[in-house]
């Protein structure tokens, strides 16, 4: 942590945002000030604690049905981390695998499983998540499938690339003359170098899928209510920007500011985990 506080400090600034959406999320039913999902009527658009009318049973006001903005962000943050979390590492398992498979086996492998890459990325992804959402229906582990499919192919191309520069390198070569056989050279050998790379994709991917599951719980596609979602409860404060703009301001906010944690957070581990890079800023 001190190296990238030394490093680049607006990486520390997303590992502490970062952090903050950590403990929000893994602390939700200590940090909730109520139920997300409670209705209650009598106190139907709440102001925030700082406007006249509000008060901190509230901090962030209320809804069009009267649930607390506060919790609601809350727990929301669970459900973006979670899908978010488990779709990169699920996409980065298969993309891996495929890009390890392609740039060390080369030939028919490499072409099929690269035509495969180009045809889903031919494919506009939100599309190919509408679509998907669609058939299988609305739910968590839908989701995750779904946000792994529209991922996978960035880590297959990536680790491809790497996989056959490091092929050709000297140390590769001397296994192969030593007559490893080719999972040991990819496990032992190959693997290891492409880990700073994965890592870095793994960490930008999760602010896209961020992005991506909130656009599709706004369109009525995420998981099904009456969990709290960020891009539900965008959709749900749509109406009420004029009278109640709280509602759909706070969630915006919350995927805005964790994004750019994450992206930063991103960029400071690149220039941590490749050399290449914290040479060339400091030339």
């Amino acid at each position: 942590m001190g190296t990238l506080v030394r490093k680049s400090p607006l990486a520390t600034v997303g590992a502490v945002i970062v952090g903050l959406v950590l403990i929000a999320a893994l602390g939700a039913p200590v940090l909730a000030t109520s139920d997300p999902i409670d209705q209650d009527l009598t106190v139907v658009l709440k102001p925030p604690f700082w406007l006249d009318d509000g008060s901190m049973q509230h901090p962030l006001g209320t809804d069009h049905l009267g649930r607390d903005v506060y919790s609601r962000l809350v727990y929301g943050a669970r459900i973006s981390l979670t899908i978010s979390t488990l779709a990169a590492l699920l996409g980065a398992a298969v993309g891996v695998a495929a890009g390890l498979l392609a740039g060390y086996l080369r030939g028919r492998v490499d072409t099929v499983i690269m035509r495969i890459v180009d045809l889903n990325l031919a494919f506009p992804l939100i599309l190919l998540a509408l679509a998907v959402v669609a058939l299988l229906g609305a739910s968590l582990r839908n989701l995750v499938i779904v946000m792994s499919i529209t991922t996978w192919m960035i880590y297959a191309r990536v680790v491809r690339g790497l996989c056959l520069t490091l092929r050709e390198r000297e140390f590769v070569q001397a296994v192969q003359a030593l007559g490893a056989h080719d999972a040991r050279i990819i496990t032992r050998h190959v693997l290891p170098n492409v880990l700073p790379s994965i890592t870095v994709i793994w960490t930008l991917e999760i602010a896209r899928v961020i992005l991506m599951e909130s656009a599709l719980s706004f369109l009525g596609l995420g998981v099904p209510p009456p969990t709290p979602t960020w891009g539900r409860m965008l959709a749900e404060g749509r109406d009420y920007l004029t009278v109640a703009g709280w509602i759909a301001i706070f969630p915006g906010l919350a995927i805005l500011v964790t994004v750019l944690g994450i992206n930063l957070l991103g960029d400071g581990l690149r220039d941590l985990l490749d050399p290449k890079v914290s040479a060339g800023a400091r030339t």
